[in-house]
């Protein structure tokens, strides 16, 4: 705008110094009769003509009645032209936005000759371009932000289509191609964390799925985040929901709630006839909150076996105390002289049983005891069950024959893999077993098969039998069925108990069959090696 507006006002003061020296022209022709050709050319003419004496009076203006014209004689175009002959001046109308040029020049006659033209100023020039300004700049930027998106679309186009997860096969843009290669290499970087996470997660999986344990992991908010195989047979599943539904066990919810407070506790929970111990421990988590981890084992064994101690510990104090205590009462009353002289001897004969059955007993419980060692491998060899079975039947032929009970043996040499002592008690405990609880003139069968790639070991009698819930007890170690009458036959109560870890000792099974009044059946199945 400038530079139009400079070449505009160049161009106007050639026009009005033309104007000027042509109608000067003219007048100087002229110069009896020029006021009607001044009059003429100032109506046609745009511009303003001014005609002024030398002392300064407008003698002509055509845009105004002359007499009404103040004194001219100030003006510098007017001085200068006086005095060199022309004379030019600008002269800016801030409220209007114009500017007007005036040119004078001075005729022969001494008069001046000015003429004057008006356009706007850079100003005005500006206010009327400003609407115009306006609508273009509107139109250029609505074109812009048009050609920008088509050609932001037409730029991130390939970058859309990109395959992010190969990328050095793409094809575009080679401004991409570090861009394209950082992401590569963080591509393979993800992977093998990738890789890495999710073998340890199947690892971890892996090992908790198979733990015996059970293992819970539960949120700040008592949320369930995870369960393993294990807890979700113990308590149930319930991932994702609150604790309380997983389990509705005092103990379990208080161990939970100890946790979550901060403190660890361990209790123990009943569930389905097994005992539990339950092991809550607190994990520090955000602010104040604890997170919790719960560790549940099966302590079922643990508890029947520590059970069946302090019923052992019991019961050996009990049927040791008992024949001791007799003992020393035989041996008191004859060491105070009260006993009779004809009955010391049944005194002393009634010590020596207590005192046999006592020893019967230790040696019992000695046997037991060293096969709870299981340190007996190096003693293992192959044994003959069949001439096992001869020697018990002849060592135990005279304790039948009292009873009239007839023993018939069965079987073919059958050798297996084992401790001979400890078979050989296996065999005679059954069998005395089954002469002690047989009824007279009764009959015992021992019975030798090699069936199903196992060698079975069956001795059946038919004696007063076991009543079935007795059944799952009678090998436990001091059980008896009547205690009155295993007193009576001097039975230390842990016969069955022998023949049952001599059977686990071997990897050998028992199964039991026996009814009231009919008799029993036990047969012992060895693994043939």
């Amino acid at each position: 705008m400038s530079v139009i507006y400079n070449n505009l006002t160049r161009e106007l003061k050639k026009e009005v110094i033309h104007h000027t020296i042509f109608i000067s022209k003219a007048i100087e022709l002229n110069a009896d009769s020029y006021m009607p050709y001044i009059t003429a050319v100032g109506k046609e003419s745009k511009s303003r003509i001014s005609l002024i004496s030398a002392d300064g009076t407008v003698l002509y203006d055509s845009f105004a009645p002359a007499e009404k014209l103040e004194n001219h004689g100030d003006r510098p175009e007017i001085k200068s032209a006086m005095s060199s002959g022309t004379g030019e001046a600008t002269r800016l109308s801030d409220t209007l936005g114009e500017k007007t040029y005036y040119y004078a020049v001075k005729l022969s006659n001494g008069n001046i000759l000015r003429v004057a033209a008006t356009s706007k100023s850079i100003l005005g020039l500006i206010r009327s371009a400003v609407p115009w300004i306006v609508i273009i700049a509107i139109a250029i930027l609505v074109l812009a932000v048009i050609i920008a998106r088509v050609i932001t679309d037409l730029i991130i186009k390939p970058i859309n289509k990109l395959n992010l997860n190969d990328p050095l096969s793409n094809r575009t843009y080679e401004e991409l191609a570090p861009l394209l290669s950082r992401l590569e290499k963080q591509n393979q970087k993800i992977l093998a964390q990738v890789k890495k996470l999710t073998s340890q997660q199947h690892e971890f999986e892996y090992i908790t799925g198979n733990m015996k344990e059970g293992l819970v992991f539960l949120g700040e908010n008592g949320t369930i985040l995870f369960e393993n195989n294990s807890a979700k047979r113990i308590l149930g599943d319930a991932v994702g929901k609150s604790y309380l539904e997983l389990h509705r066990d005092v103990q379990y919810i208080k161990a939970i709630d100890s946790a979550l407070a901060g403190k660890a506790l361990r209790v123990k929970m009943n569930k389905y006839s097994k005992m539990y111990e339950l092991s809550a421990n607190p994990v520090d988590g955000k602010s104040n909150a604890y997170a919790a981890v719960l560790f549940i084992v099966d302590i079922t064994a643990k508890e029947n076996v520590e059970k069946l101690r302090r019923e052992f510990s019991a019961n050996v104090s009990h049927e040791l105390k008992t024949p001791l205590t007799s003992i020393m009462g035989y041996a008191e009353i004859i060491e105070n002289g009260i006993a009779k002289q004809e009955d010391i001897p049944d005194f002393a004969n009634s010590i020596y049983g207590e005192a046999s059955r006592l020893l019967a007993l230790i040696e019992d419980i000695i046997k037991l005891s060293r096969m709870d060692e299981r340190d007996l491998d190096q003693e293992f060899a192959e044994v003959d069950l069949s001439e096992l079975c001869e020697s018990v039947i002849n060592n135990l032929s005279e304790k039948a024959k009292t009873k009239n009970i007839k023993i018939d043996y069965s079987g073919n040499t059958s050798i297996v893999y084992g401790i001979k002592p400890i078979l050989y008690e296996v065999i005679y405990n059954l069998c005395d077993n089954a002469i002690i609880y047989n009824k007279d003139n009764g009959s015992i069968k021992i019975t030798l098969l090699v069936e199903n790639n196992k060698t079975k070991l069956s001795v059946s009698d038919t004696g007063i039998g076991i009543a079935p819930h007795h059944h799952d007890r009678i090998f436990e170690r001091f059980y008896r069925v009547d205690k009155s009458h295993s007193k009576e036959t001097g039975g230390t109560g842990l016969g069955l108990a022998i023949v049952k870890h001599a059977a686990m000792l071997h990897r050998a099974e028992i199964a039991l069959k026996s009814q009231e009044a009919k008799g029993t059946t036990i047969t012992i199945a060895f693994p043939n090696n």
